[in-house]
């Protein structure tokens, strides 16, 4: 079996692996993607919407930010409902005229992988049985296997962008790897529906009920949530029974308003926090989900791994241009001060919007008084979009 030769060959190939392999691509810096499913899978994968201005910089730097500019939802702010109300905060001008960018991952996706085909990008698909090699020699390797034939690649980094259930995190020695976790009591039951947004804004709403959340995607396709217990299968829920509980979270001019529809997607996101510490072994490097997961209340699950690729692009690159292993030396330390304080912003709004069943009276009251507090603060409206635009890398 001869070995294919690499610089980096890169595990995962979701938004986060396509986008260092076409970085690295643009500056001459080699790599082969491996990816466990085919192509159609990982296109039909419904996630997060929401990109923070670093990642929209990172995206047009990689040369994959055209429609996205064309198509893409620029944001400057988002509502919070409570008591029936409707309070906005407002991100540029807490932020000095930060925005965020509403465009489905589905579409950066498809963007990223249509810039790999058109740079001759190698991205392998139904790559089976990964194993990572030799992880502290200067050369390790990795194998897999593809239509039952072994396959082997030489390199001189490998990183794990392949999820939180993927094959490079369990790479790492048990005595080495340190894991923090956090699982909540409820999760997220979406819809995907093809009618037009209620909001022009997303409209995050905290209720008695329990929490709601009103999304988009384009003009013509809305994505809507609603808190459900951790126990709940999306198949408990009718679509009619999904929209009447939606409404009852929502003020009632918004529920009012709310067209309703047919679902063209439905499923249930359970909510975790999840730490993996150091996001390096040897010459192995984690990214995305495989070394952390947030809640999706802050929108922070792929811009946190596109932050964990700018510093892991900008390492490589001072490694190949410059003979300097600084910038990947810092890579863990720099990436998990990101991550935990993004972990931070997203388990607190997670405690700010959503019903615990545990919940005493007094932890309402105090809900509600954080609320309060955030209404009535231009400091605290503005630590909050300073979080929710994304902090600087």
């Amino acid at each position: 079996m001869s070995a294919l030769q690499t610089q980096v060959v890169i595990i995962g190939g979701g938004p986060s692996g396509l986008l260092l392999s076409q970085l690295l691509h643009r500056k001459g810096i080699s790599s082969i993607v491996l990816e466990r499913q085919t192509r159609s899978h990982v296109m039909g994968r419904i996630r997060a919407g929401v990109l923070e201005h670093g990642f929209v910089n990172l995206m047009r730097e990689a040369g994959c930010g055209r429609r996205m500019d064309r198509e893409g939802e620029v944001h400057a702010g988002f509502c919070i409902a409570h008591q029936g109300q409707l309070n906005r905060i407002d991100l540029a001008s807490r932020t000095g005229g930060e925005t965020v960018m509403v465009y489905g991952q589905t579409e950066v996706t498809r963007d990223l992988y249509q810039a790999r085909d058109a740079m001759g990008g190698v991205v392998i698909h139904t790559a089976q049985n990964v194993q990572l090699h030799a992880l502290n020699d200067a050369r390790p390797f990795v194998t897999w296997e593809l239509d039952g034939n072994a396959q082997r690649a030489e390199c001189d980094f490998i990183v794990g962008a392949d999820g939180f259930h993927g094959v490079s995190r369990k790479s790492i020695p048990a005595d080495v790897l340190k894991e923090y976790e956090k699982i909540y009591p409820f999760g997220w039951l979406g819809v995907l529906s093809e009618t037009a947004p209620v909001s022009d804004e997303l409209i995050y709403a905290r209720h008695e009920r329990g929490f709601a959340l009103c999304s988009l995607r384009s003009p013509v396709l809305s994505r809507y949530y609603i808190q459900v217990p951790s126990t709940d299968q999306a198949k408990d829920w009718s679509d009619k029974a999904f929209w009447v509980e939606l409404k009852r979270r929502l003020p009632a001019d918004v529920a009012a308003a709310l067209q309703t529809g047919p679902s063209i997607e439905k499923s249930i996101a359970p909510l975790r926090s999840f730490v993996a510490e150091p996001m390096r072994y040897g010459n192995l490097f984690l990214a995305g989900d495989a070394a952390h997961i947030v809640p999706p209340t802050g929108a922070k699950g792929l811009n946190l791994a596109a932050s964990d690729i700018h510093y892991l692009y900008h390492g490589l690159l001072e490694y190949y241009v410059k003979g300097s292993c600084a910038g990947l030396d810092a890579y863990s330390e720099k990436a998990l001060a990101r991550v935990w304080k993004a972990e931070r912003f997203s388990w607190w709004m997670t405690n700010l919007l959503h019903s615990s069943p545990d919940g005493s009276e007094t932890d309402l009251r105090l809900q509600s008084a954080e609320l309060d507090y955030l209404f009535s603060s231009d400091a605290a409206q503005a630590s909050m979009a300073e979080n929710y635009v994304g902090l600087p890398y």
